[in-house]
């Protein structure tokens, strides 16, 4: 720990208790997800080149409305 800052790795896989238990670590404001960028669903393929870019310095986020 450094200057009162740790992490520590949480695999989840996606099945509802997991996920249930994760939107309670968000909420509750344990775990801060970064949103690097949002693309609409329409530009899924230039999220999936961004990402392989590797400069994404968050979550790219794919919105499905």
């Amino acid at each position: 720990m450094h200057q009162g800052i740790g992490y520590s790795f949480l695999f989840m896989r996606a099945e509802g208790s997991q996920l249930s238990k994760i939107t309670a670590l968000i909420d509750a404001g344990f775990i801060n997800p970064v949103v690097d960028k949002v693309f609409p669903f329409e530009k899924t393929n230039e999220a999936l080149t961004y990402v392989g870019s590797g400069r994404a310095k968050g979550k790219v986020v794919i919105k499905v409305i």
